[in-house]
């Protein structure tokens, strides 16, 4: 006869596997309860140690001062007006905008070096020396142009878009042990985000110090794009009614005050190498076009020129890119020689040099100190010319029938034009930088 079991004993044969199930996560929590403790709670601070701020302007604001000495442009004596936020949406939005960038232009332009020389306006710090005693003003130097300027936009919330996934999955098992509290399994993803953009804008202008006037078409205007946005991802699982999962966020924001600086920087070097003749462009990447400002004054004293004047030009810059040609006026053989090697569709039978040329050889000038080198050289050298050509003597043009130095010298006092100094522009035949009173 089969024996039969109790009715007690026959209720308690799913219990171990019931305990099995249910015991398992609740040794798991019992474990790690001690990291659970919410008086446990603690959070790690990532540390970093004091770094040098470099930005992608930084190395073209150095190249730029070194531009100033291989073009010969002569000292540039600049001061800055206080600058700031003129929207005044530094105050109301707590300071995402920085309320002044003085401090950004004084840095930006005092790692120009080379002939450019910045002035800071400080007149309260210049009267308490004088009044200690301390100084006066013997020995200072006057500026000979202050750049004026601020922030003129921030505009906020020009596009916000926001985008999101939510997706799931349920099952249902009829045949789950009775003791269960669910018989359904369910997986969910979501999977939402939101980006805003502004803008901020800085303008510049450069005024003549004597006159106080600005001077025409030395400006800057630049604009940046700055943006931020969220994410946030959440799983959960559904396991016969208990629910698990794991919800992540992250914020990130474009730095505003990292923005305002990378557009001074880049300000900076156009306003300075715009008013100085030099092709700053360079500088900033293969994809910058050239300043039209720059490129119209090169045209113009180009074809305001002589043959003579446009070909010793020339010759001078071949010279620094490394061909040993005589800065004569006149296309000899090694000049059309490099020609050739520097532009191949130079046509050596029939040699015109056209304005292409004569610009393409301006833009092409290396910025690194063996040019600086050769530039030195011109200055020491004599320079044999023929009749009725200039030649270069230091920053100064000389008639062939002066005599030209071994050495360099500075230029002697001439008597002042009619041109004020101030223009911004270069005179025949001194393409690439501004005179001085004294060299007109």
């Amino acid at each position: 006869m089969k024996k039969m079991m109790s009715p007690h004993r026959q209720h308690q044969l799913p219990v171990p596997f019931s305990c099995k199930v249910l015991l398992l996560p609740l040794l798991l929590l019992l474990v790690s309860c001690a990291s659970m403790d919410p008086a446990n709670v603690d959070v790690q601070i990532p540390e970093s140690a004091p770094e040098v701020k470099a930005t992608t302007y930084t190395q073209a604001l150095r190249d730029l001062g070194l531009m100033t000495d291989i073009f010969g442009t002569g000292d540039l004596k600049i001061q800055s007006n206080p600058i700031g936020d003129n929207t005044g949406t530094s105050g109301s939005t707590g300071g995402e905008i920085p309320r002044d960038i003085t401090e950004m232009i004084k840095s930006s332009l005092n790692s120009i070096g080379g002939q450019v020389t910045f002035i800071p306006y400080d007149p309260a710090f210049i009267q308490n020396q004088i009044v200690t005693g301390y100084s006066n003003f013997d020995n200072k130097l006057i500026p000979d142009v202050v750049i004026s300027g601020g922030i003129t936009e921030f505009d906020r919330g020009l596009e916000t878009r926001g985008d999101g996934t939510d997706m799931g999955v349920e099952a249902e098992f009829t045949n789950a042990p009775s003791w269960v509290p669910s018989k359904s399994v369910s997986v969910e993803y979501g999977d939402r985000g939101k980006t805003g953009l502004a803008r901020i804008t800085l303008d510049f202008n450069l005024l003549d110090f004597q006159t106080m006037a600005g001077i025409p078409r030395m400006n800057s205007v630049n604009s940046m794009e700055v943006s931020k946005g969220m994410a946030e991802k959440e799983l959960g699982i559904t396991l016969f009614g208990p629910t698990f999962g794991r919800k992540g966020s992250i914020k990130k924001v474009q730095g505003r005050h990292a923005a305002v600086r990378l557009l001074v920087e880049v300000s900076m070097i156009q306003v300075v190498g715009k008013y100085l003749n030099l092709p700053y462009w360079t500088l900033l990447g293969d994809d910058v076009l050239p300043d039209p400002v720059v490129m119209d004054t090169l045209s113009r004293d180009f074809y305001s020129s002589n043959k003579s004047t446009q070909v010793a030009k020339a010759q001078e810059w071949l010279f620094l890119q490394g061909h040993d040609v005589q800065i004569s006026g006149v296309l000899d053989a090694k000049t059309l020689a490099a020609l050739k090697a520097f532009n191949p569709s130079f046509s050596t039978e029939n040699p015109v040099l056209d304005f292409d040329t004569f610009a393409a050889l301006f833009q092409a000038v290396p910025i690194a100190p063996q040019t600086l080198g050769r530039r030195q050289l011109i200055f020491q050298s004599p320079v044999v010319q023929p009749s009725g050509v200039l030649a270069e003597s230091g920053n100064q043009l000389l008639p062939i029938d002066q005599p030209v130095s071994t050495q360099y010298r500075e230029p002697e006092s001439q008597p002042a034009q009619s041109q004020p100094a101030s223009s911004g522009r270069t005179t025949t035949g001194s393409i690439g930088r501004k005179l001085t009173d004294e060299e007109w």
